[in-house]
């Protein structure tokens, strides 16, 4: 399907879950862009993806550390996003965690279709050695991070600015976006950047 903006900015964003997935031969077929996101585990990726297509697709559990596979949604008629198990949950075992690591490095260096990285981290937490290590292999794989800064509407306007600029800094990432799934802010921005840098250009490669 050719991508109009006008038509994007109106459409109604209708989901489908397709399958969950650990091994690559699971995977489903890679006829669109995928968008990946990641981040630790009480980190909001669930209420965002819920937000974004205006459903309860993803089940938001009341248990950090829920998410165990890949989830791969369709995302209207353009693109596909993959839910990835969040990271640092102490509970879990030292095996499970490189069950885990395992499992998303090789999906995120092996998809061919895959266009980048959303990188979701709570707004007060300080950057840390896990989202730099996830960064530094992205970037050495050459694909694209997004960072996304979650539960704005605990702060001020002042203080979430504030915060952009430090982990911009910090992570020396020029995409943070900061919204709030809570009040539905920063979101459908957050998605028209990526939709317009990421997915369109690699519509236009086939």
């Amino acid at each position: 399907m050719a991508w109009n903006p006008v038509e994007f900015s109106s459409m109604p964003m209708i989901a489908k879950f397709l399958k969950s997935a650990v091994l690559a031969d699971d995977y489903p077929d890679q006829k669109r862009p995928e968008v990946a996101i990641t981040g630790r585990s009480n980190a909001g990726k669930s209420s965002f993806i819920n937000v974004l297509t205006k459903s309860k697709i993803a089940k938001v559990s009341q248990e950090p550390g829920k998410t165990r596979l890949l989830n791969f949604f369709d995302i209207g008629d353009f693109y596909r996003m993959v839910d990835t198990p969040g990271y640092g949950f102490a509970s879990r075992s030292g095996s499970e965690v490189l069950e885990w690591q395992k499992m998303l490095e090789t999906y995120l260096s092996t998809r061919e279709n895959l266009v980048g990285l959303l990188l979701l981290m709570d707004i007060k937490r300080e950057w840390s050695d896990d989202e730099d290590a996830l960064l530094s292999f992205m970037n050495s794989i050459g694909r694209p991070t997004m960072v996304i800064l979650t539960k704005a509407d605990r702060l001020k306007a002042a203080e979430i600015q504030r915060r952009c600029q430090a982990i911009k800094k910090q992570a020396n990432v020029q995409q943070v976006w900061a919204i709030s799934s809570q009040y539905n802010t920063g979101v459908r921005e957050a998605e028209e950047y990526f939709f317009k840098n990421w997915i369109k250009p690699s519509k236009g490669k086939k």
